[in-house]
């Protein structure tokens, strides 16, 4: 909730493979938003799901405050609501999973988890168990 657009721009996350959602030229998929919707096929899911133009118009997302929440809102009903109850580890795998977890970036992954413990402290609650993926 720190970036309306991700900080380093350098990745336009375009799957070539998605033939549903295919990248638009000219056009960048990296992380806008409050949770950083990335990649063309997400893009194109959430403008689909939520009625807007996600391939051709990505900036939509951080230019659109109401655009912004819906995809938020999209993504964390359409791919992390079910897995909460598994705990925090299973929110980072399938909010960042291909690019941090098994080994990949761990020490991201433990900076994940110090974020959450700190504000579970703060907010006086246990953070559970399986916090890591």
């Amino acid at each position: 909730l720190c970036y309306v657009e991700e900080i380093d721009k350098s990745n336009a996350y375009c799957d070539t493979s998605n033939t549903q959602y295919p990248c638009v030229p000219g056009k960048f998929y990296y992380g806008r938003g409050p949770i950083q919707l990335t990649g063309n096929g997400n893009y194109g899911a959430a403008g689909q799901a939520i009625g807007f133009d996600g391939l051709n118009s990505p900036e939509t997302v951080a230019n659109d405050p109401v655009i912004s929440f819906k995809t938020a809102l999209w993504f964390w009903m359409t791919n992390v609501h079910s897995v909460v109850n598994q705990g925090f580890g299973a929110t980072i795998q399938r909010i960042n999973g291909a690019l941090e977890c098994g080994g990949k970036q761990p020490d991201k992954v433990q900076a994940r988890i110090g974020y959450y413990t700190d504000y579970c402290n703060k907010f006086g609650v246990s953070p559970g168990e399986n916090l890591s993926c």
